[in-house]
């Protein structure tokens, strides 16, 4: 045995045996599991025995769905989180680009600002951005990712001031005059971004060491992530930079890839290359095909089968049409490749639905475990589907909290009670994992854990919470970031509870997260994270 844990409230996530007092360790993996003296009888002359002095132990936390490249890149950006008006968004770059030194020509990124928040209660222009620098190309993200602005310069760079196209899947916003006001929205947005300097492997391998140890500090062991759009350039970079961490073993943790390939040639070019769902190690491994449906609530971007009850001239943006959704998915599927779709809005969920219906009717398979990320704006009818389907619903429970004060104003209030249900989907026996859809929201699994036990926003609103009837326990929480997530990847096996045989990842906490004040949750923090059997975060 290496390392033994006891004396704890160790939980285990594993029906058979829910809460044990201590846990031995051995090559990797959890040998034993039961009480102080079960396991300690186990000890030889070199195991290491820590004393837990009653702390609380979960199995390591999985993040169903994030960008860990994204996340890297966000620490090299402005960072506009938090801003409350375009003035502190004009300040904080201003200060961004003297700090940085950059120089006249250069790009200058930001990203994190929410309009929602801000004193205007509008989105930036070109005009505002024009204030900060007309000497610099600047482009800054919208903390959904689907959305962003660019000042004058950098829609000259990109040639479409003076004449902007017609964008399939995207939109340039125009003024009276039918210019450009500098909002870009979904594939608009890469009309800019190609444009941004590219990244070499080396520097790609470095981000993604610097965001997973970010992410160990948070008691994350395994990340499902989005990243292949998250840098220009060819994706083999990225995948290789990755299998290279793997190979050199200075991957800091388990990374399941969601291979982002949003046209056919991209797929078939990846496709061709031998790839397929499940290649890989147990640190490093290819997920699903990931595609992108529709935008964002805040962006006024995700597909609703209505107009928006704030902007009635819209109803959000499909990315495809179902001719194109149906061709990816059913090249995808018929090629071995799992799926997961981000879907917000009702009218894209239907889409994906409608695809994948298709796709298992012409070829049916045992267990393809298709997915559908984000789901938030259900219907009755489409939460159904779900369970018909036997469709994955990957969550991300801290939307609620940045989300409860925009619901009601995008789809009306009769709408807005059938959103962000995943009491009731979890209630209809749907498969339901957790994750943070970081950099859009904190990655700190504890945080989505907390607003989905409490229905609030971290300052603790509304007293009640929003939508109270949809709250999860604090055991159905932690299970969605542990188990949930783990069935996402067909390694519900290997991980996802403290059970002998699998994977000795697992998280030591400030407090015991089951029997705390829910309004305290989000202040409980991580004491050590251990990860293949060796403590790799220590506080």
């Amino acid at each position: 045995m290496d390392l033994i844990l006891y004396n704890g409230k160790i939980v285990t996530m594993d029906e058979k045996m829910p809460e044990v007092e201590a846990v031995g360790i051995g090559g990797g993996k959890i040998v034993e599991i039961g009480s102080n003296e079960e396991v300690l009888s186990y000890k030889g002359k070199n195991t290491v025995i820590i004393d837990l002095k009653g702390k609380t132990v979960v199995p390591g936390f999985n993040d169903s769905h994030m960008h860990l490249l994204s996340f890297a890149l966000s620490l090299e950006k402005a960072d506009l989180n938090g801003c409350d008006g375009i003035n502190e968004l004009i300040r904080r770059v201003r200060k961004f680009i003297e700090a940085n030194g950059i120089k006249n020509g250069e790009w200058v990124q930001g990203r994190g600002w929410n309009h929602e928040f801000f004193k205007e209660k509008r989105m930036p222009t070109r005009r505002d951005l024009d204030k900060i620098s007309e000497e610099h190309p600047i482009i800054l993200t919208r903390t959904c990712g689907h959305v962003a602005v660019a000042n004058t310069y950098a829609l000259k760079l990109a040639g479409i001031f003076e004449n902007p196209p017609y964008v399939e899947g995207g939109s340039i916003d125009l003024d009276e005059k039918g210019t450009p006001t500098g909002i870009l929205r979904e594939n608009a947005m890469e009309l800019v971004y190609k444009l941004l300097p590219m990244y070499k492997k080396d520097k790609i391998k470095e981000m993604i060491i610097k965001a997973s140890n970010n992410f160990l500090k948070a008691g994350l062991t395994s990340v499902q992530t989005d990243d292949l759009d998250s840098i220009k350039g060819d994706f083999k970079e990225i995948l290789e930079a990755y299998f290279e961490l793997e190979a050199e073993k200075k991957l800091p943790i388990r990374v399941n890839e969601q291979v982002l390939l949003p046209t056919m040639e991209k797929l078939e070019a990846f496709l061709e290359l031998g790839y397929r769902t499940g290649h890989g190690s147990e640190y490093f491994k290819i997920g699903p095909l990931k595609l992108l449906t529709d935008g964002s609530l805040g962006g006024r971007t995700a597909a609703l089968s209505f107009p928006y009850e704030d902007d009635k001239t819209t109803r959000g943006i499909a990315i495809y049409n179902q001719e194109q959704l149906d061709e990816l998915i059913e090249k995808a599927y018929l090629n071995g490749m799992q799926v997961a779709c981000h879907a917000i809005g009702d009218r894209a969920m239907d889409m994906v639905f409608s695809s994948y219906d298709k796709a298992m009717k012409k070829f049916p398979k045992k267990d393809p475990r298709l997915r559908i990320i984000h789901c938030q704006i259900t219907t009755e009818e489409l939460i159904d589907k779900f369970k018909k389907y036997n469709v994955i619903a990957d969550i991300q429970p801290i939307f609620v909290s940045s989300d409860l004060t925009i619901v009601e104003k995008r789809v009306g209030k009769e709408r807005a009670k059938w959103t962000y249900n995943w009491k009731t989907l979890i209630e209809k026996g749907v498969h339901v994992a957790g994750g943070s859809d970081c950099p859009v929201e904190p990655f700190n699994p504890i945080l989505g854990i907390y607003a989905a036990v409490t229905r609030k926003n971290l300052s603790g609103y509304p007293e009640d919470g929003w939508l109270p009837e949809q709250r999860l326990s604090v055991k159905q929480a932690v299970h969605i970031f542990t188990m949930g997530s783990a069935y996402c990847t067909y390694e519900e096996s290997i991980k996802g509870s403290i059970t002998p045989g699998k994977l000795a990842d697992m998280v030591v906490l400030s407090e015991d997260i089951f029997n705390i004040v829910p309004d305290e949750i989000k202040d409980v923090g991580v004491e050590m994270t251990i990860l293949g059997g060796k403590i790799v975060y220590t506080k």
